[in-house]
This record gives structure tokens, C-alpha cells and sequence, in this order.
């Protein structure tokens, strides 16, 4: 028998230790330490590890002027969204990972990917499901394609023997958690087996220029499970977000190394499958016959990407002692700070109200320059008067009242021409505006009060 030993690791940061200790002096996170076996034949894992057997030349330093930069090659995904938040295609020999709740939509997602990718040979490595059910699912998709191959392992050397011989342009495991090593002596999915797995799978990628997508499971905290060290070795890191209440399904990038880590890509959860949406506008305005107070339109940013959301507001006397304040995606201490800039600067008394934000569609947003349609939408249900629901909004606003400039107003002015709006308020301090160019009418304004005597009089 091999000789094995006990080691305590850290879920967290992946730090090792001897014993369990209570709080890791890595992360000082408490309570994050689990037991490992761990094999201690290390010549004998060596030998058998064939493609990580490759003497690699002596290491020398090179004067980095004399690097000679290479165009690096992507893969067309045929996903705008996709494309978009893997910054312009798939990489060769990238490790993408991919994390978000049980039932997001994370396996259709890439089923689709592997089944419209034609000319193009994907090897879709399943642990969780047979073939059988990712051919129910294939069919409901509706997309065939003759490239597409299915194999049904989790022991990573066999899935390394068949990829060999397949030869695929991209390989999709699903999921990393039911992966499992020989030279580890511990469950799959334990944090030994997701670390050692997701590095045989670095090197098999960045020695064959495959790219490979790995399925992550998150824990109930919303992060990805296993060690931290695993968002670490991977090239690109993916969260697939949405409310189960809703339709709509959010791809937001956390890590991206061939690209920005501020895109998102929004789908459209249908019958047949994920339905990219190209104009996430339309979708997130509420269709209403009448203006309704409480209501405004924000134009906002999303890394490159333009569009308007909806901010709605409520303000109801306080009953009970202490008012409530509560947000649903917007930054709750960002509203108190707007709620006090109200109250010293325009009078407004909102210490005897219970006051609720919500940011329609199940957004989470963090752009400032939805400031303004807060105001707005706050101001408009104290006072009970609708906002035009023809007026957009896009400024920040600062803590002695005043509206701040923002960037790209260029492209949040062009949205809110595009979708047929009257009137857009800015701050005074954006850059100038050629007005003709736009149909709609363009006010500035460079404080609180202003916005106040526009909208109320």
C-alpha cells in the first residue's frame, strides 16, 4: 500500500497546514480548514504523469524589448453576449471557468455553445448527467451539429487518453467538482481533487492549445466552490447570475486575462434553450399605459455597453419607530447617502419615512450615474407626482448637491434618442455636446435644486 498523510487545507486561499487551526493565518478566515489524504509517493506520481514528464529547457532572462508580441488567435463563439465577456472570442489554450446556482442555465449554456459552433470538434465531457439526458436536452435546443461529441468520465486521465485520439478544437467539462485523480487520495469534489484536476487541466490546454470550459458549483455564499487557488489558476472566471423569478439571465466576467472584467452579456431563459437578448433596453423598460410616480429611467453604463433601466422608489409614513430603509439592487449605503443630500439640500424630510429602492428586472447595478433617476424616483414618490416616462436621467450626485459629469455621455444620450425619449437631464459639467446630432432635448443642470424646480416647478 502507499504510504499516505493527513493535511489540513484551506478552503479559502488553499493554504496547507500540519493540523487544523480554527482561523488561517493566510486569509484570517475562521473555520475554513479540511481534512485531506494525501499521497507522499511523489517520484512514483511524477513517473506516471506522461504529458507533465516534458523536460522543459533552462529558464533564461530576456530583455522584454526582444519579445516578439503574437496577434492571439480567437474562436468565433456565434454568441454576441459571449463574445462580448470573453473579450472578442475564445482564446486558444485558455482555461474558462464558469460558476453560478444549481438550475442557472450553466449546462445549456455551453450545450449550446458546443452545438452551434459548426466546423468546429467539441468534446462535451459530462460527470453529473449520462448521454442520454444531454440528448433530451440537445433535442430541445433544437441545434444539431456532427462536431459535437459526448463522453460520459470523470477520471481525468481517461478523459486526457480520449481527447488525444478525438484531436477537439474545445473541450467542456461539466462540472470540475465530479473530476477525479489517481495521484490524489481523496473524494471528488474535495479540495485536493478540485486543485490537482484543474491543474492537469491548465497544463493539458496550455500544452495542446486546446481551450477548455470548466462547469464550477457555487456554495451557498454565491462563491465558487472549492479552494480560492482555483479562480487563481484559471485564465477567465464567469458568474451566470438571475433571479429564478425571472426570465433573464446575466453573464458577468470576474477575471478575464485577453480581456475587460467589466462586460456583461444578458440572455433570455425560453423553451428552447438561452435566447441572447441584443437590446436589453427594451426588456428592462416597463411597458405601462399610465406614468406611474415613483418611476424613473436611468442611462447607464455596463462596461462598453449602453442601456436604460428602471429605478422605482416608494416612500410611506413610518409607523413603527425606526423607518426602514431598504434597496434590491442598488448599494443600500449609497441610498442613504442620496436620502441625506435630499434632506440637506432640497428639504426634504425623509427621517419619518420608510423608503424602498428597487432597480427592475433583478439587476444589480453599481454605475453612479443613476444617481439622478434615484433622486428622481425618490423626490417623485414623496411628493407623489409621476416623472415623464419619456425623461431619462444620467449624472452623479455629490454629497454638498451637486451633479457630477459622467463618462460616455455620448453613448447613454444616443440610447435614450434611439428608444424615443423627450428629454434627457446631464450634468452641466459633461464635455460639450454637439446637440444637433440628437433628436431628443438635452438639459443640464449642476445641482439638486435645479432638478427639483424642473420636474415640480
Amino acid at each position: 500500500m502507499s504510504k499516505s498523510k493527513t493535511i489540513y487545507f484551506c478552503q479559502n486561499c488553499g493554504n496547507q497546514s500540519p493540523k487544523w487551526v480554527g482561523k488561517c493565518p493566510v486569509c484570517n478566515e475562521w473555520n475554513t480548514y479540511v481534512e485531506e489524504v494525501v499521497d507522499k509517493q511523489e517520484e512514483k506520481i511524477k513517473e506516471k504523469r506522461g504529458y507533465a514528464l516534458k523536460k522543459h529547457e533552462e529558464a533564461k532572462p530576456i530583455p522584454i524589448l526582444e519579445i516578439h508580441e503574437l496577434e492571439t488567435k480567437r474562436i468565433d463563439t456565434l454568441d454576441t453576449e459571449l463574445n462580448r465577456v470573453l473579450g472578442g472570442g475564445i482564446v486558444l489554450g485558455s482555461l474558462v471557468l464558469i460558476g453560478g446556482e444549481p438550475g442557472i442555465g450553466k449546462s445549456t449554456l455551453m450545450l449550446q455553445l458546443a452545438l452551434q459552433l459548426k466546423g468546429v470538434k467539441v468534446l462535451y465531457v459530462t460527470g453529473e448527467e449520462s448521454d442520454r439526458q444531454i440528448k433530451l436536452r440537445a433535442e430541445r435546443v433544437g441545434i444539431k451539429n456532427e462536431q459535437c461529441y459526448l463522453l460520459t468520465e470523470t477520471n481525468t486521465q481517461q478523459i486526457f487518453k480520449q481527447a488525444e485520439a478525438l484531436a477537439p478544437d474545445i473541450i467542456v467539462i461539466d462540472s470540475i467538482q465530479t473530476l477525479h485523480t489517481v495521484y490524489v487520495e481523496s473524494p471528488p469534489g474535495s479540495v485536493s481533487q478540485v486543485r490537482e484536476c484543474t491543474a492537469e487541466l491548465q497544463r493539458f490546454a496550455k500544452e495542446s492549445s486546446i481551450p477548455i470550459f470548466l462547469i464550477g458549483h457555487i456554495t451557498k455564499d454565491g462563491m465558487i466552490a472549492g479552494p480560492k487557488v482555483l479562480e487563481h489558476i484559471v485564465d477567465t472566471v464567469l458568474q451566470f447570475e438571475g433571479d429564478r423569478n425571472y426570465t433573464y439571465r446575466i453573464l458577468r466576467t470576474a477575471k478575464n486575462r485577453f480581456g475587460s472584467t467589466s462586460e456583461i452579456g444578458i440572455y433570455e431563459m425560453v423553451g428552447e434553450g438561452l435566447r441572447p437578448v441584443l437590446n436589453p433596453s427594451e426588456i428592462l423598460l416597463t411597458q405601462r399605459e399610465n406614468d406611474l410616480s415613483g418611476i424613473a429611467i436611468a442611462a447607464m453604463m455596463e462596461g462598453m455597453r449602453p442601456f436604460l433601466i428602471e429605478t422605482q422608489a416608494l416612500v410611506t409614513p413610518a409607523f413603527y419607530g425606526t423607518p426602514q430603509r431598504s434597496s434590491t439592487g442598488f448599494d443600500g449605503r449609497r441610498m442613504n447617502m442620496l436620502l441625506a443630500v435630499l434632506e440637506k439640500r432640497a428639504s426634504f424630510r425623509f427621517g419619518t419615512k420608510d423608503v424602498f429602492l428597487n432597480i427592475a428586472g433583478g439587476l444589480r447595478v453599481d454605475d453612479p450615474a443613476i444617481d439622478l433617476a434615484v433622486i428622481a424616483a425618490l423626490t417623485s414618490s414623496y411628493n407623489d407626482i409621476p416623472v415623464s416616462s419619456k425623461i431619462a436621467f444620467s449624472a452623479e450626485v455629490g454629497l454638498s448637491g451637486e451633479v457630477r459629469s459622467v463618462s460616455r455621455i455620448d453613448q447613454r444620450i444616443s440610447e435614450a434618442d434611439k428608444l424615443g425619449f423627450d428629454k434627457i437631464f446631464i450634468s452641466k459639467f459633461n464635455q460639450k455636446i454637439d446637440l444637433k446630432k440628437y433628436n431628443l432635448e438635452i438639459v443640464s443642470i449642476s445641482r439638486v435644486q435645479q432638478l427639483m424646480e424642473q420636474l415640480y416647478g
